[in-house]
C-alpha cells in the first residue's frame, strides 16, 4: 500500500542524515521505515537557502550535493517574509524565515508533518495553534509515528519497575553514552548509587530501555537554586537511543511528577546538556525552568510543587496554567467538568496501567506511556473550554473495574475529522492507531469523528463504582452512553473523593 502521508524534514535533520559523521539510530530509522512503507520524505526548497549559510563548508557542500535524492517541495509564489511574520510572529533571523516557511507548508496542507530537532520551531508551532504543534515532531517521535501507523504489532513495552541501584548491572548498554560524557561515571555509580542503594525507576525490555535515578535533598545541600525544604533530585534521566520515540521519556517524567506531588516535595530538579533537545522541550512543556548553568555547560532545570489549591495567573489560559503546574489543575465554580464513557478496548489502550489482568510482557502499545493523549468518539455532546475536566467512565467490561469512573483528564482541544487523512493529521503527534484502524472509522462530512486531546491528570483510586455514582446523583438511572456534564455540588462531591496530593 502506498501511503498518503508526507513528512517534511528540517535542515537540521538533513545535516544529521547527510554529513560525514556517524548517523544517529533514529535518523537512519526515519528514512528506512519511510522507504519501507513508501512514505514521502520531502525537503523544502527553502532548505537550500538554510544549508548555504552553514559555516562548516565541507558539511555544507556534502549536504547540498545530496539534496537531489529527496522530493523537493517548491516555494509558494509571491509569499514574502512579511506574510510569514504576520502569520507566525516575529522573524528576527534568516533561519526564522525558513522555519516559518516550513510551518506555512504544513498549514497549507502541502505536508502532513514537519520533522525537526529545533525546539524553537516546535515552540513557534505551538504558539500558532495546538493542532499545528502536534504535527511538528522530533525525529524519534516521527519514527514511532511511522511504526505505529504501519507496524502496529511492534515489540512489547514493559512498565516501570521500582528497583535499587545495586540491582542494575554496570555494563548495561544504556550507560555507554553516559560514560562517554562523564569519565568518572563508573566511580560515581558504584560509590554513590550502589553504595547508597539509591532508588531507581526503570523500564526493562531485554536490557534497560529507560532509567531514572532519584535522591532526596534539602536546601542545605543541593545544586538547585531554590533552597526548598524537601527536594527531589533526578540524578539520571536516560532513555536508550534505540527506544526513543516510544514516549518512554514522557512515561518516566509522569512517574517523577506524580511521585513528587503525592509525597509532598516542594521542588524537583534535573540536570542536562543543551544537545538533549527533546528532553528539554518535554521538561519545559510541563513547567520546568532553566535556572542555572554549571561551569561545564550542564543546565539545571527546576520545577516547584505545592499542595495548595491552584489559582489563576494573569496572561495564562486555564489549560496553560494546568500544563505548567502539572499534575495540579485549576478547580472552581467556572471550571466545567464532563463525564466521558469509554468502552473496555479503548480504555485498556489509553490506560494500560489499569488493566487488571495484564502481564509483564503485555503489549498495550505506546499510548499508556503518555501524559498527552487523544481519544476518538462520535459523541454529539459539546465539550467546554480548554482546561475543563474530563472524568472517564469505563463501561461494562469483562475485566475489572467495570462500570466505574477510573481516570481524570484536563481537556485541551476537540476537532472534527471528516476524512481518514484529517484523522491521521489530527492524531499524529499522539497517535495510537494504525492507518487501517483510522480508516475503519469511516470519517466523512456526514459522519465526522471527534478528536479529543487532553492531559492525563491522574487515576481515580479506588475507582468509583456505578452504584456509588448513582447514589451521589452524578449519573442517572442508566449507565451513561454519551458525554455528560457534571455540575455544582455533584462535581464537588466527586472531587472530594480524589487523592491527588493537592487541594481541590
Amino acid at each position: 500500500m502506498t501511503s498518503s502521508q508526507t513528512y517534511l524534514i528540517d535542515t537540521n535533520v538533513i545535516i544529521g542524515l547527510e554529513d560525514d559523521l556517524a548517523v544517529q539510530p533514529a535518523f537512519s530509522a526515519l528514512l528506512s521505515v519511510a522507504a519501507k512503507h513508501k512514505v514521502d520524505v520531502l525537503v523544502h526548497e527553502a532548505a537550500k537557502d538554510d544549508l548555504k549559510r552553514d559555516r562548516n563548508t565541507r558539511r555544507r557542500d556534502v549536504s547540498l550535493s545530496k539534496l537531489d535524492k529527496y522530493h523537493i517541495l517548491k516555494k509558494v509564489r509571491g509569499l514574502t517574509a512579511a506574510d510569514l511574520e504576520a502569520k507566525f510572529g516575529p522573524l528576527a533571523k534568516a533561519n526564522d524565515v525558513v522555519d516559518a516557511t516550513l510551518l506555512d507548508a504544513l498549514d497549507r496542507g502541502a505536508a502532513d508533518f514537519v520533522v525537526t530537532q529545533d525546539r524553537k520551531l516546535h515552540e513557534r508551532a505551538r504558539r500558532h495553534s495546538p493542532e499545528l504543534g502536534r504535527r511538528v515532531l522530533f525525529v524519534p517521535d516521527a519514527v514511532q509515528l511511522l511504526k505505529t501507523t504501519y507496524e502496529p504489532k511492534g515489540a512489547p513495552i514493559r512498565y516501570i519497575e521500582e528497583v535499587s541501584a545495586n540491582e542494575i548491572p554496570l555494563d548495561d548498554p544504556i550507560f555507554d553514552s553516559l560514560r562517554q560524557g562523564y569519565p568518572d561515571f563508573n566511580k560515581w555509580w558504584t560509590e554513590k548509587c550502589v553504595r547508597e542503594r539509591r532508588p531507581c525507576w526503570i523500564v526493562d525490555d531485554n536490557g534497560l530501555a529507560g532509567i531514572v535515578v532519584i535522591k532526596d535533598e534539602t536546601g542545605a545541600k543541593t545544586d538547585a537554586t531554590i533552597k526548598a525544604a524537601k527536594i527531589l533530585k533526578i540524578c539520571t534521566f536516560k532513555v536508550s537511543p534505540d527506544k526513543r520515540g516510544v514516549k518512554l521519556g514522557e512515561l518516566l517524567l509522569k512517574k517523577a511528577l506524580w511521585f513528587a506531588q503525592a509525597n509532598g516535595y516542594k521542588l524537583a530538579y534535573v540536570t542536562t546538556y543543551e544537545d538533549q533537545v527533546s528532553l528539554i522541550d518535554l521538561l519545559e512543556y510541563y513547567g520546568f525552568a532553566h535556572t542555572a548553568t554549571k561551569p561545564d555547560g550542564e543546565l539545571i532545570y527546576e520545577k516547584s510543587f505545592s499542595a495548595a489549591k491552584l489559582d489563576r495567573v494573569d496572561g495564562l489560559s486555564d489549560f496553560e496554567l494546568d500544563r505548567l503546574n502539572y499534575p495540579r489543575f485549576l478547580v472552581g465554580p467556572d471550571v466545567r467538568a464532563f463525564g466521558v464513557p469509554i468502552v473496555e478496548d479503548y480504555h485498556d489502550t489509553l490506560y494500560p496501567d489499569l488493566k487488571q489482568d495484564r502481564g509483564l510482557f503485555d503489549c498495550a502499545g505506546q499510548p499508556g506511556n503518555t501524559i498527552r493523549k487523544v481519544y476518538l468518539c462520535r459523541a454529539q455532546s459539546k465539550l467546554g473550554p480548554a482546561g475543563s475536566l474530563l472524568f472517564f467512565y469505563k463501561s461494562k467490561s469483562k475485566s475489572p473495574p467495570s462500570q466505574a469512573m477510573t481516570a481524570l483528564g484536563v481537556f485541551e482541544e476537540v476537532q472534527s475529522a471528516t476524512s481518514t487523512k484529517e484523522l491521521m493529521q489530527m492524531t499524529g503527534g499522539r497517535s495510537v492507531y494504525s492507518e487501517a484502524e483510522l480508516a475503519a472509522w469511516g470519517a466523512s462530512a456526514e459522519r465526522p469523528v471527534k478528536v479529543i486531546n487532553y492531559l492525563l491528570a491522574g487515576y481515580i483510586d479506588p475507582a468509583i463504582s456505578y452504584a456509588d455514582l448513582q447514589k451521589a446523583g452524578i449519573i442517572g438511572g442508566h449507565p451513561p452512553q454519551s458525554i455528560f456534564e457534571i455540575r455544582g455540588a455533584k462535581l464537588d462531591d466527586l472531587l472530594s473523593r480524589l487523592r491527588l496530593g493537592f487541594a481541590t
